[in-house]
Protein backbone atom coordinates (compact mmCIF):
# COMPACT_ATOMS: atom_id res chain seq x y z
CA UNK A 1 0.00 0.00 0.00
CA UNK A 2 1.31 2.98 -1.08
CA UNK A 3 0.48 7.28 0.04
CA UNK A 4 2.20 10.10 -1.72
CA UNK A 5 4.23 12.35 1.25
CA UNK A 6 4.95 15.25 0.80
CA UNK A 7 8.50 16.59 2.49
CA UNK A 8 9.28 19.97 3.77
CA UNK A 9 9.06 22.15 0.73
CA UNK A 10 5.83 20.31 -0.14
CA UNK A 11 7.30 17.88 -2.77
CA UNK A 12 5.80 14.69 -3.11
CA UNK A 13 7.25 10.73 -3.22
CA UNK A 14 5.36 7.55 -2.93
CA UNK A 15 5.81 6.53 0.22
CA UNK A 16 5.22 2.49 1.15
CA UNK A 17 3.73 1.14 3.89
CA UNK A 18 5.70 -1.51 5.54
CA UNK A 19 5.07 -2.03 9.34
CA UNK A 20 3.14 -4.72 10.85
CA UNK A 21 0.62 -4.05 13.72
CA UNK A 22 1.78 -5.37 16.71
CA UNK A 23 0.86 -8.84 18.43
CA UNK A 24 -1.96 -8.51 21.00
CA UNK A 25 -1.63 -9.33 24.66
CA UNK A 26 -3.54 -8.14 27.76
CA UNK A 27 -2.06 -7.20 30.68
CA UNK A 28 -2.42 -9.34 33.90
CA UNK A 29 -2.53 -8.43 37.42
CA UNK A 30 0.62 -10.21 38.14
CA UNK A 31 2.60 -7.97 35.19
CA UNK A 32 6.08 -7.55 35.71
CA UNK A 33 5.39 -3.47 36.04
CA UNK A 34 2.94 -1.45 36.94
CA UNK A 35 1.63 0.74 33.52
CA UNK A 36 -0.31 3.47 33.41
CA UNK A 37 -1.62 4.87 30.54
CA UNK A 38 -2.11 8.84 30.65
CA UNK A 39 -5.39 9.09 28.07
CA UNK A 40 -6.49 11.80 25.87
CA UNK A 41 -9.89 13.50 25.66
CA UNK A 42 -12.27 13.35 22.53
CA UNK A 43 -13.57 16.85 21.61
CA UNK A 44 -16.88 17.36 20.55
CA UNK A 45 -16.57 18.62 16.99
CA UNK A 46 -20.41 20.35 16.87
CA UNK A 47 -20.08 22.45 19.79
CA UNK A 48 -20.96 25.70 19.34
CA UNK A 49 -18.39 26.62 21.51
CA UNK A 50 -15.42 28.81 20.04
CA UNK A 51 -11.97 26.38 20.61
CA UNK A 52 -10.81 28.60 22.93
CA UNK A 53 -13.72 28.77 24.72
CA UNK A 54 -15.46 25.80 27.70
CA UNK A 55 -14.38 22.52 26.42
CA UNK A 56 -16.81 20.22 25.06
CA UNK A 57 -16.04 16.90 25.14
CA UNK A 58 -17.36 13.63 23.49
CA UNK A 59 -17.96 11.04 26.13
CA UNK A 60 -18.79 8.65 24.31
CA UNK A 61 -15.85 8.04 22.46
CA UNK A 62 -13.64 9.42 25.28
CA UNK A 63 -15.18 6.16 27.69
CA UNK A 64 -14.91 4.12 24.41
CA UNK A 65 -10.90 4.83 24.66
CA UNK A 66 -10.95 4.58 27.93
CA UNK A 67 -12.36 0.68 27.34
CA UNK A 68 -9.50 0.09 25.06
CA UNK A 69 -6.94 1.00 27.72
CA UNK A 70 -8.66 -0.73 30.57
CA UNK A 71 -8.90 -4.66 27.35
CA UNK A 72 -5.42 -4.33 27.40
CA UNK A 73 -5.37 -4.79 31.15
CA UNK A 74 -3.47 -1.11 31.28
CA UNK A 75 -4.02 1.13 34.03
CA UNK A 76 -5.12 4.77 33.56
CA UNK A 77 -3.74 8.18 34.32
CA UNK A 78 -7.01 10.10 34.55
CA UNK A 79 -7.45 13.63 34.10
CA UNK A 80 -3.50 14.27 33.82
CA UNK A 81 -1.66 16.93 31.57
CA UNK A 82 -2.68 14.34 28.53
CA UNK A 83 -6.05 15.05 28.91
CA UNK A 84 -5.22 18.23 28.19
CA UNK A 85 -5.33 19.26 32.02
CA UNK A 86 -5.27 23.14 32.18
CA UNK A 87 -4.81 23.49 28.34
CA UNK A 88 -8.51 23.00 27.62
CA UNK A 89 -10.24 21.00 30.28
CA UNK A 90 -10.74 23.24 33.38
CA UNK A 91 -11.06 21.42 37.31
CA UNK A 92 -14.90 21.00 36.22
CA UNK A 93 -14.68 19.12 32.87
CA UNK A 94 -11.74 17.37 34.97
CA UNK A 95 -14.56 16.44 37.84
CA UNK A 96 -16.76 14.69 35.56
CA UNK A 97 -14.22 13.09 33.63
CA UNK A 98 -13.15 11.25 36.82
CA UNK A 99 -16.75 10.92 37.60
CA UNK A 100 -17.22 9.18 34.31
CA UNK A 101 -14.31 6.70 34.27
CA UNK A 102 -15.55 5.67 37.44
CA UNK A 103 -18.74 5.01 36.55
CA UNK A 104 -17.71 3.23 32.98
CA UNK A 105 -14.78 1.36 34.68
CA UNK A 106 -15.69 0.54 38.49
CA UNK A 107 -13.32 -1.95 38.77
CA UNK A 108 -9.97 -0.81 36.70
CA UNK A 109 -7.27 0.71 37.96
CA UNK A 110 -7.61 4.27 37.57
CA UNK A 111 -5.61 7.05 39.63
CA UNK A 112 -6.98 10.51 38.55
CA UNK A 113 -5.43 13.95 38.67
CA UNK A 114 -5.66 16.09 41.50
CA UNK A 115 -4.12 19.44 41.83
CA UNK A 116 -5.21 23.35 42.38
CA UNK A 117 -6.35 24.62 38.95
CA UNK A 118 -9.63 25.99 40.08
CA UNK A 119 -7.15 28.87 40.94
CA UNK A 120 -5.23 30.89 39.35
CA UNK A 121 -1.69 31.71 39.90
CA UNK A 122 -2.04 35.27 40.33
CA UNK A 123 -5.20 34.85 42.56
CA UNK A 124 -3.03 32.58 45.13
CA UNK A 125 -1.14 34.88 47.68
CA UNK A 126 -0.71 32.89 50.56
CA UNK A 127 -0.01 28.71 51.51
CA UNK A 128 -3.10 28.51 53.21
CA UNK A 129 -4.64 29.15 49.09
CA UNK A 130 -2.88 26.78 47.91
CA UNK A 131 -3.69 23.92 50.67
CA UNK A 132 -7.53 24.88 50.54
CA UNK A 133 -7.57 24.35 46.72
CA UNK A 134 -5.84 21.07 46.95
CA UNK A 135 -8.10 19.79 49.64
CA UNK A 136 -11.21 20.83 47.67
CA UNK A 137 -9.69 18.15 45.03
CA UNK A 138 -8.74 16.04 46.91
CA UNK A 139 -12.27 15.81 48.83
CA UNK A 140 -14.27 15.51 45.64
CA UNK A 141 -12.30 13.19 44.33
CA UNK A 142 -12.05 10.71 47.27
CA UNK A 143 -15.98 11.06 47.40
CA UNK A 144 -15.90 9.42 44.39
CA UNK A 145 -13.62 6.47 45.63
CA UNK A 146 -11.22 7.64 43.32
CA UNK A 147 -7.80 7.25 43.87
CA UNK A 148 -5.10 10.18 44.10
CA UNK A 149 -2.38 11.61 41.78
CA UNK A 150 -1.13 14.50 43.50
CA UNK A 151 0.16 16.63 40.55
CA UNK A 152 2.93 19.55 40.94
CA UNK A 153 0.85 23.24 40.99
CA UNK A 154 1.18 26.48 39.72
CA UNK A 155 -0.10 28.38 42.09
CA UNK A 156 2.56 26.56 44.67
CA UNK A 157 5.27 27.46 42.64
CA UNK A 158 4.64 30.98 42.27
CA UNK A 159 3.54 31.89 46.16
CA UNK A 160 6.50 29.00 47.65
CA UNK A 161 9.20 30.53 48.83
CA UNK A 162 11.83 28.12 50.39
CA UNK A 163 11.69 24.03 50.25
CA UNK A 164 10.35 24.74 53.39
CA UNK A 165 6.46 25.89 51.88
CA UNK A 166 6.81 22.93 49.67
CA UNK A 167 7.35 20.41 52.48
CA UNK A 168 4.42 21.83 54.53
CA UNK A 169 1.95 22.13 52.35
CA UNK A 170 2.26 18.39 50.50
CA UNK A 171 2.27 17.54 54.59
CA UNK A 172 -1.11 18.66 54.88
CA UNK A 173 -2.43 17.59 51.56
CA UNK A 174 -1.09 14.21 52.11
CA UNK A 175 -2.65 14.01 56.18
CA UNK A 176 -6.05 14.71 54.01
CA UNK A 177 -5.56 11.57 51.73
CA UNK A 178 -7.36 8.24 52.54
CA UNK A 179 -5.09 6.36 50.55
CA UNK A 180 -1.47 6.04 49.06
CA UNK A 181 -1.03 8.97 46.27
CA UNK A 182 1.18 8.89 43.46
CA UNK A 183 2.95 12.05 43.20
CA UNK A 184 4.16 13.80 40.22
CA UNK A 185 7.00 16.26 39.72
CA UNK A 186 6.31 17.96 36.15
CA UNK A 187 9.22 19.91 34.79
CA UNK A 188 9.17 23.01 33.02
CA UNK A 189 9.60 21.27 29.34
CA UNK A 190 6.28 20.15 29.60
CA UNK A 191 4.98 23.73 32.03
CA UNK A 192 7.12 26.51 32.37
CA UNK A 193 5.30 27.99 35.64
CA UNK A 194 6.84 25.08 36.96
CA UNK A 195 10.25 26.00 37.10
CA UNK A 196 12.12 25.68 40.39
CA UNK A 197 9.30 23.28 42.02
CA UNK A 198 10.72 22.36 45.06
CA UNK A 199 12.22 25.31 46.29
CA UNK A 200 15.66 24.68 44.97
CA UNK A 201 17.97 26.09 41.62
CA UNK A 202 19.44 23.12 41.12
CA UNK A 203 18.26 19.17 40.47
CA UNK A 204 20.24 18.12 43.94
CA UNK A 205 18.47 20.99 45.57
CA UNK A 206 15.28 20.21 44.57
CA UNK A 207 15.89 16.04 45.17
CA UNK A 208 16.83 16.60 48.12
CA UNK A 209 13.63 18.66 49.24
CA UNK A 210 11.47 15.97 47.68
CA UNK A 211 13.14 12.84 48.69
CA UNK A 212 12.20 14.63 52.35
CA UNK A 213 8.99 15.61 52.08
CA UNK A 214 8.84 11.71 50.56
CA UNK A 215 10.36 10.13 53.59
CA UNK A 216 8.19 11.99 56.24
CA UNK A 217 5.00 10.75 54.69
CA UNK A 218 6.03 7.18 53.13
CA UNK A 219 2.96 5.89 54.66
CA UNK A 220 0.73 8.15 52.39
CA UNK A 221 3.03 7.67 49.35
CA UNK A 222 2.37 5.17 46.77
CA UNK A 223 5.14 6.41 44.24
CA UNK A 224 6.68 9.36 42.12
CA UNK A 225 6.18 9.89 38.92
CA UNK A 226 9.21 11.96 37.55
CA UNK A 227 8.65 14.10 34.01
CA UNK A 228 12.45 15.75 33.35
CA UNK A 229 12.84 13.74 30.12
CA UNK A 230 16.23 13.13 31.70
CA UNK A 231 16.74 9.03 32.33
CA UNK A 232 20.10 9.77 34.77
CA UNK A 233 17.98 11.82 36.76
CA UNK A 234 15.38 9.49 37.37
CA UNK A 235 17.65 6.85 37.84
CA UNK A 236 19.13 8.78 40.56
CA UNK A 237 15.92 9.48 42.39
CA UNK A 238 15.06 5.98 41.93
CA UNK A 239 17.76 4.30 43.81
CA UNK A 240 16.85 6.90 46.67
CA UNK A 241 13.44 6.07 47.38
CA UNK A 242 12.41 4.78 50.38
CA UNK A 243 11.74 1.04 50.02
CA UNK A 244 8.27 0.44 49.35
CA UNK A 245 7.83 3.55 47.16
CA UNK A 246 7.89 3.37 43.31
CA UNK A 247 9.28 5.12 40.97
CA UNK A 248 6.87 5.57 37.85
CA UNK A 249 8.95 6.78 34.99
CA UNK A 250 7.26 10.26 32.97
CA UNK A 251 10.29 10.12 30.46
CA UNK A 252 8.77 9.61 27.25
CA UNK A 253 12.29 9.56 25.63
CA UNK A 254 13.74 6.69 27.55
CA UNK A 255 11.16 4.91 28.90
CA UNK A 256 12.49 1.21 27.54
CA UNK A 257 15.48 1.29 28.92
CA UNK A 258 14.07 2.90 32.68
CA UNK A 259 10.91 0.11 32.52
CA UNK A 260 13.50 -2.71 31.73
CA UNK A 261 15.78 -1.55 34.88
CA UNK A 262 19.21 -2.59 35.74
CA UNK A 263 20.41 -4.29 38.66
CA UNK A 264 19.36 -1.78 41.49
CA UNK A 265 16.07 -1.58 40.47
CA UNK A 266 13.56 -0.24 37.66
CA UNK A 267 10.79 2.07 37.04
CA UNK A 268 6.94 1.39 36.29
CA UNK A 269 5.50 3.49 34.17
CA UNK A 270 2.79 6.19 34.01
CA UNK A 271 3.43 7.98 30.37
CA UNK A 272 1.49 10.00 28.08
CA UNK A 273 3.19 8.21 25.21
CA UNK A 274 1.50 4.50 26.29
CA UNK A 275 -1.94 6.63 24.73
CA UNK A 276 -0.84 5.70 21.50
CA UNK A 277 1.62 2.91 22.10
CA UNK A 278 -0.96 0.81 24.67
CA UNK A 279 -0.95 -1.95 21.89
CA UNK A 280 2.56 -1.73 22.68
CA UNK A 281 3.44 -1.54 25.90
CA UNK A 282 1.14 -4.22 26.82
CA UNK A 283 2.56 -6.90 24.11
CA UNK A 284 6.01 -5.43 25.93
CA UNK A 285 5.29 -6.04 29.52
CA UNK A 286 3.47 -9.28 28.75
CA UNK A 287 6.76 -10.39 27.38
CA UNK A 288 8.82 -9.28 29.92
CA UNK A 289 6.33 -10.89 32.71
CA UNK A 290 7.57 -14.04 30.87
CA UNK A 291 10.88 -13.15 31.56
CA UNK A 292 11.87 -12.70 28.08
CA UNK A 293 13.35 -9.12 28.41
CA UNK A 294 14.92 -9.26 24.49
CA UNK A 295 11.71 -9.38 23.35
CA UNK A 296 10.41 -6.40 25.57
CA UNK A 297 13.12 -4.34 24.13
CA UNK A 298 12.44 -5.40 20.44
CA UNK A 299 9.11 -4.39 20.86
CA UNK A 300 9.44 -0.48 22.54
CA UNK A 301 12.84 0.07 21.67
CA UNK A 302 10.98 0.88 17.42
CA UNK A 303 9.38 3.29 19.47
CA UNK A 304 11.33 5.58 21.00
CA UNK A 305 11.79 7.56 17.46
CA UNK A 306 7.96 8.33 17.35
CA UNK A 307 7.92 8.56 20.77
CA UNK A 308 10.42 11.81 20.68
CA UNK A 309 8.83 13.34 17.87
CA UNK A 310 5.18 13.45 19.35
CA UNK A 311 7.13 15.36 22.49
CA UNK A 312 9.69 17.57 20.47
CA UNK A 313 10.10 20.65 21.58
CA UNK A 314 7.71 22.65 22.33
CA UNK A 315 7.22 19.71 24.50
CA UNK A 316 3.50 20.44 25.76
CA UNK A 317 1.79 20.52 22.18
CA UNK A 318 2.35 16.77 22.89
CA UNK A 319 -0.85 16.22 22.97
CA UNK A 320 -1.53 17.20 19.25
CA UNK A 321 0.50 13.73 17.67
CA UNK A 322 -1.52 11.90 20.47
CA UNK A 323 -4.86 12.75 19.37
CA UNK A 324 -3.41 12.85 15.39
CA UNK A 325 -2.88 8.80 16.35
CA UNK A 326 -6.00 8.32 18.00
CA UNK A 327 -7.65 9.52 14.87
CA UNK A 328 -5.67 7.36 12.19
CA UNK A 329 -6.66 4.22 14.39
CA UNK A 330 -10.01 5.09 14.27
CA UNK A 331 -10.78 5.98 18.07
CA UNK A 332 -12.27 9.05 17.26
CA UNK A 333 -13.96 10.01 13.89
CA UNK A 334 -12.27 13.40 13.36
CA UNK A 335 -9.18 15.32 13.87
CA UNK A 336 -10.11 18.01 16.11
CA UNK A 337 -9.45 19.07 19.90
CA UNK A 338 -9.84 20.89 22.83
CA UNK A 339 -8.89 24.48 23.04
CA UNK A 340 -7.61 24.14 18.77
CA UNK A 341 -4.86 22.14 20.08
CA UNK A 342 -4.75 20.22 16.68
CA UNK A 343 -3.16 23.31 14.81
CA UNK A 344 0.23 23.24 17.76
CA UNK A 345 1.95 21.22 15.15
CA UNK A 346 2.96 21.43 11.23
CA UNK A 347 2.31 18.96 8.80
CA UNK A 348 5.29 17.48 8.82
CA UNK A 349 5.14 16.87 12.14
CA UNK A 350 1.97 15.10 10.73
CA UNK A 351 3.86 13.27 7.88
CA UNK A 352 6.96 11.94 10.02
CA UNK A 353 4.42 10.77 12.71
CA UNK A 354 2.52 8.49 10.08
CA UNK A 355 5.58 7.16 8.68
CA UNK A 356 7.09 6.17 12.39
CA UNK A 357 4.00 4.73 13.75
CA UNK A 358 3.77 2.59 9.89
CA UNK A 359 7.33 1.79 10.66
CA UNK A 360 7.08 0.39 14.23
CA UNK A 361 3.12 -1.63 13.66
CA UNK A 362 1.31 0.96 15.44
CA UNK A 363 -1.30 1.81 12.78
CA UNK A 364 -3.98 -1.08 13.28
CA UNK A 365 -5.63 -0.52 9.70
CA UNK A 366 -3.70 0.72 7.46
CA UNK A 367 -6.39 1.47 4.90
CA UNK A 368 -8.16 3.44 7.22
CA UNK A 369 -5.05 5.52 8.30
CA UNK A 370 -3.75 6.05 4.50
CA UNK A 371 -7.54 7.24 4.02
CA UNK A 372 -7.52 9.77 6.56
CA UNK A 373 -4.10 10.57 5.95
CA UNK A 374 -5.24 11.53 2.55
CA UNK A 375 -8.02 13.38 3.92
CA UNK A 376 -5.27 15.55 6.34
CA UNK A 377 -3.38 15.85 3.21
CA UNK A 378 -6.12 18.10 1.24
CA UNK A 379 -6.74 20.31 4.11
CA UNK A 380 -3.17 21.63 3.46
CA UNK A 381 -4.22 21.48 -0.11
CA UNK A 382 -2.39 18.39 -1.30
CA UNK A 383 -4.32 16.15 -3.54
Amino acid sequence: MKIALPDPAGTLSDYALHGTPIAQATLTPDAARVVFSAAHVVADPFTSNDPLGPATVDWDATMAFRRHLAGLGMGIAEAMDTAQRGMGLDWPGALELIARTKSELPDALVFNGCGTDQLAPQDANTLDDVIAAYLEQVEAIQKLDGRIILMASRALARVAQSPDDYLSVYAKVLDACDHPVILHWLGPMFDSQLAGYWGGSTFEGCLNTCLNMIAANTSKVDGIKISLLDKDKEITMRRRLPEGVKMYTGDDFNYPELIEGDEMGYSHALLGILDPLAPAAAYAVSQLTQGNAAQFRATLDPTVPLARQIFRAPTQHYKTGVVFLAWLNGFQDHFIMLNGAQAARPLPDFVTIFKQADACGLLQDPELAVARMKRLLAIYGVV
